[in-house]
């Protein structure tokens, strides 16, 4: 039986994000699922478990912080890896966001698919 491959939610509201980071990383060998909204994408979290979230930090119904806080709530979500989007990178601004932001991996946008790469295999490994 072969192995499954690691798996990847992208939720971002800028479709032009999803589509070139979920085209990339598809080529790259992983399974990825994307969600333009942070309620959709926590019901998508917890019903399919990804390996990896890549989480907008702005998003238009509730924060990328929350998002990643209700998921940390949940023992079988808590070492899921997670990689924040922002646009956001001055310091005042990133701490606003709490601590559970403060601690994770924080790519600033505008990003290049190569990089997300190169940070979705320091969180989970080659595909």
């Amino acid at each position: 039986m072969a192995d499954k491959k690691k798996s990847i939610l992208i939720i971002d509201d800028e479709k032009e994000i999803l589509d070139s980071l979920s085209d990339y990383l598809q080529r790259n060998g992983y399974d990825v699922e994307t969600v333009d909204n942070g309620l959709e994408g926590l019901e998508i979290a917890r019903t399919r478990r990804p390996d990896l979230i890549i989480l907008d930090l702005i998003l238009p119904d509730i924060d990328g912080s929350d998002v990643a806080a209700k998921l940390l709530e949940d023992p079988l979500m808590r070492k899921t890896s997670v990689i924040f989007l922002t646009g956001i990178m001055r310091k005042s601004e990133l701490e606003q966001s709490g601590p559970v932001v403060a601690k994770r991996c924080i790519v600033a946008k505008p990003c290049s698919p190569e990089e997300i790469l190169a940070r979705v295999k320091v969180q989970i490994g080659p595909a």
